[in-house]
């Protein structure tokens, strides 16, 4: 089965447990004799090939028990940087992401008190003194 954008977590999960146990039985490997060289319980192993939740550790340990802990390599690989990028960062390594700008809205002045909105009213007058 291929894993795409489109297949549920479960499935992911189901196939990947899937192909830990082919890749066992491909190591003629019992699960037991698996987890024992993964430094995991039976149990885990179980879940994991089954498609159960586990945590990531597990997965790295049983991969690296099954020799196959070089393909995360493939799973992420190393980001590169565009040459322009490079300069722009001058040899620093980037941690944080800048928000995109955007435009400012211009202050609504619906309902706010503005000069001359009562009685005529002018900068630097008072309400009341037109001639």
């Amino acid at each position: 089965m291929k894993i795409t954008d489109q297949v549920v977590d479960d499935i992911v999960l189901g196939e990947l447990g899937a192909r830990i146990a082919r890749a066992r039985l491909e190591g003629n490997l019992t699960q037991a004799q698996l987890a024992i060289k993964a430094g995991i319980s039976k149990r885990t192993l179980e879940r994991m090939e089954t498609g159960g939740a586990t945590q990531l550790v597990n997965l790295v340990r049983v991969s690296r028990a099954l020799g196959l802990v070089e393909r995360f390599e493939l799973l992420i690989p190393e980001p590169v940087a565009s040459p322009v990028a490079q300069l722009k960062l001058r040899g620093k390594e980037r941690k944080r992401i800048k928000p995109a700008r955007q435009a400012a809205e211009p202050a609504a002045t619906y309902g706010k008190w503005q000069w001359g909105d009562k009685s005529g009213d002018k900068p630097g007058e008072k309400s009341g003194n037109k001639p």
